[in-house]
């Protein structure tokens, strides 16, 4: 059911409450400490020492001087930050008391606010299976609440997935380096793979990419309750399913396990940072470990 403009303006309020809180006494630090490195401008090449990141290698100067040679950055007083966020179908799937799209409304509050505490830009990707909407970065408390009240009321054209088109679209629109996060359940189609990876390689040698994947526990494990009407949240397509046959629970779950993992190898091969958040879980306890983790 379609909100009106009163209830969206409300859980707006009550969004940012929450989120803000936890901006000022959590994330603003730690959201620093881990990003301020990465918003850079070009300084110099210098040889490579033990301890230096290789992803700052300069092939090119490597390659005729046949030593390694990395490039030094200096650190830009103004970052950005994109947000880029899935609105396709599945995100409205929670079996819990949250749909995945509040988690990630939330999550997108809590970095948004994170990154204008730090006097960073702020920028936003709607996508689905093509881009729904984008908001170019900029700073202010006005702005940031603008996104989440997109982030809530946003009525998508298209209910499929499509991470590659987001990835294209960010390296298009961003000519400099930023920091981009990717919100979504990572659910994304075979077909779409090679172009993901594709598209991941050029954005993460120009961007610093960080992925949230946010999951419901009943997409890992189907519950045995008998034969029930199963819907695709992007396809639309239905299906009648046995849940009391314990080979259909283990296909369901084979199908779950391989396709999280063919996205995750995606991730780790481009350098991709990633933390999971469950709908009934702690997704502050997840940020934190991210954070930490850089």
């Amino acid at each position: 059911m379609q909100e009106n403009e009163n209830d969206i303006l409300k859980r707006v309020r009550k969004i940012e409450i929450k989120t803000r809180g936890l901006s000022n006494e959590i994330f603003a630090g730690k959201y620093h400490t881990a990003f301020r490195g990465r918003g850079m401008s070009f300084a110099e090449v210098r040889e490579y020492r033990p301890g230096d990141d290789v992803r700052d290698i300069d092939w090119n100067v490597t390659a005729r001087s046949r030593k390694p040679h990395i490039k030094v950055y200096e650190e830009e007083r103004e970052l950005t930050m994109m947000l880029a966020v899935d609105v396709s179908g599945s995100r409205m799937f929670g079996t819990t008391d949250r749909l995945k799209k509040n988690v990630i409304t939330e999550i997108a509050a809590v970095l948004a606010f994170s990154a204008a505490q730090n006097n960073d830009k702020v920028g936003c990707i709607f996508f689905s299976d093509k881009i729904e909407k984008f908001i170019p970065p900029k700073k202010g408390k006005s702005h940031i609440l603008m996104i989440i009240r997109e982030l809530i009321g946003f009525v998508p054209e298209s209910k499929g997935t499509a991470l590659s088109e987001a990835l294209r679209f960010l390296t298009n629109v961003s000519k400099k380096r930023c920091t981009t996060f990717i919100l979504s359940d990572f659910i994304d189609p075979q077909s779409d793979r090679t172009a993901l990876n594709d598209a991941l390689k050029i954005a993460s040698g120009k961007h610093d990419i960080v992925g949230i994947r946010v999951v419901d526990p009943r997409e890992a494990v189907l519950p045995d309750v008998g034969i029930i009407e199963m819907r695709d949240a992007e396809s639309g397509r239905k299906v009648w399913v046995d849940t009391s046959s314990e080979r259909v629970r283990e296909y369901y779950a084979e199908r779950y396990e391989e396709q999280s993992r063919a996205v995750e190898e995606i991730l780790r091969h481009n350098r991709v940072d990633t933390a999971t958040v469950s709908t009934d879980g702690d997704y502050v306890a997840e940020l934190i470990k991210l954070f930490k983790q850089r």
